[in-house]
Formats: structure tokens, sequence, C-alpha cells
């Protein structure tokens, strides 16, 4: 079985190098992109049939040698260090050919608000924020502010794969720390939640402007001269849903209509993808939650500097670099329990 999955890995890929350096394929730029995703998809799976390839004649030719000048000790080793890497890579190459989520691809709205905890959550919550903001920037992906202030803070990141890495994040972050607002240096829990929406196209959701209600106001907060004296800020209003998404970060009118329509297009997006994934399954439960403090993905202890995943129970102990976006470990260990799953789930099946 497994040789037949190495042979299906190597002739696709061989295929997908092939059509990179097509002529035609490179002249048309939509196909170009699917093609080079697709070859990315695959690299790591090809790289494991290669291993196993090497591994699987380090065998054979371990075995041929005992054959012929028979026992030794030496050969007995190599044989043995080779079966081992043969079960392992067989493994690691079916987990790789898990089918990956259709959005892994997209680039993704986050939405981080304040939880549980009052003036500290929301403190809370600008940390979250910028760690997360330093981990797309560490990455090498676009970040675009959309909405900042008051304890919520929204914002697009754009990069190739941004929501395989950001959809790990959904979810309630818990903090134990003493806060900056606490006189009596006792240890506060507070939360706040983040959502990760996966940015839909209009192709994707069409939204008819008809059961869209448009309301404009005046901004208020800190800005430029606009703010507090025309009606730039903008609420949109989707009837059917019941989904309300307020702008007013822009001055103009028009791009706080657009970045509120964005935002909507995603959270459509993802409630219909939530109401398709509850009839597979009817405990889903959704990212956010309420928000309280016993609804967590993770916990930042100051006091120990530690960070526990509570998903896959892994704790690190640099709870300063994760803070400043090194996420990488935390993401790894979720990928790879992610495909774990899904490999599960597939052999269910």
């Amino acid at each position: 079985m497994i040789e037949g999955l190495v042979e299906q890995i190597e002739t696709r890929f061989g295929e997908l190098g092939e059509q990179l350096t097509d002529p035609e394929v490179i002249a048309d730029r939509e196909r170009y992109a699917e093609v080079g995703r697709a070859y990315r998809q695959l690299e790591p799976a090809a790289r494991l049939a290669s291993l196993w390839r090497h591994a699987q004649d380090d065998a054979a030719g371990a075995e041929e040698l005992l054959a012929e000048e028979g026992e030794d000790a030496e050969l007995r080793g190599v044989l043995g260090d080779a079966r081992e890497r043969i079960a392992q890579l067989e493994e690691e190459i079916r987990v790789a050919m898990v089918e990956s989520d259709p959005n892994d691809e997209k680039d993704v709205i986050v939405e981080v608000q304040a939880g549980a905890g009052g003036e500290e959550a929301g403190l809370w919550a600008g940390d979250v924020y910028r760690m997360l903001v330093k981990y797309a920037e560490r990455r090498g992906w676009a970040v675009e502010p959309l909405e900042v202030g008051d304890g919520k803070f929204t914002f697009a990141v754009k990069g190739a794969g941004a929501y395989s890495v950001f959809k790990f994040e959904g979810g309630t972050h818990r903090v134990q720390r003493v806060p900056q607002t606490e006189s009596q240096g006792r240890i506060h829990t507070s939360t706040a939640t983040v959502a990760v929406l996966p940015e839909a196209e209009e192709v994707d959701v069409q939204i008819d402007p008809g059961d869209l209600q448009i309301d404009v106001y005046r901004s208020s907060g800190p800005g430029g001269q606009s703010v507090n004296t025309t009606d730039s800020a903008v609420r949109v209003t989707h009837a059917p849903s019941g989904v309300v998404v307020s702008m007013q970060d822009e001055k103009s009118q028009l791009q706080n209509r657009e970045k509120a329509l964005r935002v909507l297009r995603a959270r459509l997006a993802e409630r219909a993808l939530a109401e398709q994934q509850a009839e597979q399954a009817a405990d889903r439960r959704s990212q956010v939650g309420t928000g309280d403090r016993a609804e967590k993905i993770r916990t930042y202890n100051f006091g120990e500097r530690r960070v526990t995943d509570h998903r896959i129970k892994l704790t690190v102990h640099n709870l300063d670099q994760v803070l400043e976006g090194q996420l990488d470990e935390l993401t790894a260990a979720l990928v790879a329990d992610e495909k774990r799953r899904r490999l599960a789930a597939q052999a269910a099946v």
C-alpha cells in the first residue's frame, strides 16, 4: 500500500515540477499560482518519499549482503536501523498526505476582544493583539489594521498559508499576572478572545445589497481633523443573519464601508462553514465561546514565565519570547496534532 502511495507522490510531484517550467502555464498567472501552491503543498511528502526510497535501498542492500556472506552483527544493525526508518517514514508520509483544510492558503481577518476581567482584560487583549501582529511579521506576512481601540482589535493578515497557522490562535487566551492596575500585588486572571476568519472574496460569499442596512454616524475617540466633525463612521447590518459590523478608523466613509464589508463577508463565510461542520459534528464548539476564564485554549502565567496550550497539553517556559511573536514551537505541535487527528478520522471512515 505504501509503495503505491509513494509512486503517486513521485509521479504527481514530477508532473507539477514540469508544469512550473511550461511556458503556457507560466503565461497563465492564475494557473501558475495554482500549480505553485500544489507543488509547495506536496513538497514535504515528496521529500519523505525520497527518504523512504533510500531507506528501502539500505534495507535491501543489507539483506542481500547477509544472504551472501552469512550472519554479521554490523550488517544486522544496519538492517534493523533501516527498517526502523522505513516504519517511521511510512507513518510520516501518511500524515503528510492527509487532506488539508481548504481554507489553509487564504488570508485571514483576526478579531481580538477583551473577555472576562474588566480593565485588565482590555490591557491583555492589547498584548495578545501585539503578539499576533509580531508573529505575522516574523513570518514575512503583511498586516493591515482594520479597527484598533477600546479593547477590540481587528486586523487582516495577508500571505500564503496565513489561515493554516492563525487558525490555531482562535479561542480564549487566559492570562495570570499582577495587573498594572492592581496596587496590592495580587495575581489576577483575565481573558481575551480571538476569532480567526479566512478572508472571503466576493465570489465566495454573495451578499444581496437589499439585505444590508448601512448607517453612518460621527466617529468618536482620537484621530485626525475629520473625527467628531463628519459622518465618516459606518455600521453595516446584514438583515438575514443579524450580523453587525462597525468601522470608524478611516476618515473616509467609503473606506470604512469597504472595510466593514470585508469583515462582514469573512464572518458570513465562517458562519456558513460552522453550520456545515455542525451538521457533520454536533459537538463542534465555536472558537470564541463566552470568554469565561474556564474556557481557554492557552494560559500565559507571568509568575512562572510559562505558556500552556491546553488542547495538546504542551507547556513551554519562554513566555517573553512567545509574547514577542515566537509561536513556532506551539504552532508546529498544533499542526502535527491536527494531522494526526485527521489521519485517525480518515482511517475511521
